[in-house]
């Protein structure tokens, strides 16, 4: 071979190989979503966003990283939902009561007594009406829900004194996140619902803005709560059903692998997560009694059930409530 075609055979490899560099450097485009949360970095959930984290990572080979932001630290979640309908890269994990600002029909998710057990929670996915909604949270306002497998346990009323009735409750102003079901949830069960973000809580108990609050158990501990209130009545009236979303135009932009990705490890994280605060309610619940909270346990649920509806039949959501419930029960 001469020494021009030994030379052209060279310069021919060398740009091959840079032209597989770039081929290979385009084929590992990475995707980055910052996902928020307003839980504390010790609430059972934080550490399952960690485990959703690290399974996207692994399977995507560090194509799809999730950033975990706990604390609100991104920002407080109505912000962050408006930021997501914008197509930016955020996540929040946020419930029905917020997402019905804008289909108003999910709003039951949120509603007093709608699903009483984890598996009924799950089972929503397969609801045909749960699934439209869905999908009009996404066509109409860039809000893709990833998954909704994460269960918060059941919110309890915590005060400063005995709840058994829902007449317990009159004149007492409850804090709540500030969307319609909810606050009309907690105006239907007897009390005065105040909007106020969960980090305010402690200092508006201080300062006597609100007479307490309802949350799940492991909220309390982890936030310090029980140094400002000294009762836990067990109304159960919310199974809270957490909903994981990120932006419809981020999510449709991703490759289809890591979509999948995405999607069947939230489910799975969430499904594993909501065991895990299960047990942890158990937990919470004793320290709590340890430390010195009096747990009302002879609460009237079927007056508090009843009461509830009112909840519902004030939004105009009986109907839409009513249809999926039953088909989350099936044929009869």
């Amino acid at each position: 071979m001469t020494i021009v075609k030994r030379h052209i055979r060279t310069l021919s490899l060398a740009l091959a190989a840079g032209l597989a560099g770039l081929g290979g450097a385009a084929a590992q485009e990475t995707h980055t979503l910052r996902f928020n949360h307003v839980l504390g970095p010790n609430e059972p959930f934080h550490k399952g966003f960690e485990q959703w984290a690290e399974r996207v990572a692994e399977r995507t080979n560090g194509g799809l990283t999730i950033e975990v932001f706990h604390s609100a630290q991104l920002g407080v979640e109505e912000d962050i939902i408006e930021q997501i309908r914008q197509g930016a890269n955020f996540g929040q994990n946020t419930d029905a009561a917020r997402l019905g600002n804008y289909v108003p029909g999910i709003a039951v998710v949120n509603g007093p007594y709608f699903v009483e057990s984890n598996e009924q929670a799950f089972a929503l996915a397969d609801s045909p009406t749960m699934q439209q909604w869905q999908q009009e949270l996404a066509d109409q306002h860039g809000l893709k829900v990833v998954c909704f497998d994460w269960v918060q346990g059941f919110r309890n009323f915590f005060t400063n004194k005995e709840v058994r009735t829902p007449a317990d409750l009159a004149g007492l102003r409850i804090r709540t996140p500030p969307a319609p079901i909810w606050q009309e949830s907690i105006r239907a069960l007897g009390a005065e619902p105040t909007a106020m973000n969960f980090g305010d809580v402690y200092p508006g108990l201080q300062q006597q803005a609100i007479d307490g609050a309802e949350l799940v158990y492991p909220n309390i501990t982890a936030a310090n709560l029980n140094e400002v209130l000294s009762h836990a009545n067990e109304t159960k009236h919310i199974m809270l059903v957490n909903f994981q979303v990120v932006s419809s135009q981020w999510f449709d932009g991703l490759p289809a692998e890591y979509q999948t990705a995405l999607v069947e490890e939230c489910r799975t994280a969430g499904q594993e997560t909501s065991k895990a605060v299960a047990d942890a309610t158990e937990t919470a619940r004793q320290t709590l009694r340890d430390a010195g909270m009096t747990i009302v346990e002879d609460v009237d649920l079927e007056a508090f059930r009843a009461a509830g509806e009112k909840a519902y039949e004030a939004l105009g959501l009986t109907e839409a409530k009513n249809k999926v419930q039953a088909e989350m029960a099936g044929p009869q």
